[in-house]
C-alpha cells in the first residue's frame, strides 16, 4: 500500500509542478502583452497630442 500511495503523491506533485510552470508561462506572456500595450498607448497618445495640439495626459507637455 505504501508504494501505491507514494506513486499517487508523486503524480500529484508532478501535476502541481506542471500547473505552476504553465502559470509562470502565462504570467510572462501577460507581462509582455502589457508592456506592448503600454508602448502602443504612449505612441498613440503622443500622436494624438501632436495632432490636437493639446496636453491630453496632463503632464504639461504636448507630444512627449
Amino acid at each position: 500500500m505504501g508504494l501505491f500511495w507514494n506513486l499517487i503523491q508523486q503524480s500529484q506533485i508532478n501535476e502541481q509542478y506542471d500547473k505552476s510552470q504553465s502559470l509562470e508561462l502565462r504570467v510572462a506572456y501577460l507581462e509582455e502583452e502589457l508592456r506592448n500595450t503600454q508602448e502602443l498607448l504612449l505612441k498613440t497618445l503622443k500622436v494624438l497630442e501632436e495632432y490636437t495640439n493639446q496636453d491630453i495626459n496632463g503632464d504639461g507637455k504636448i507630444g512627449k
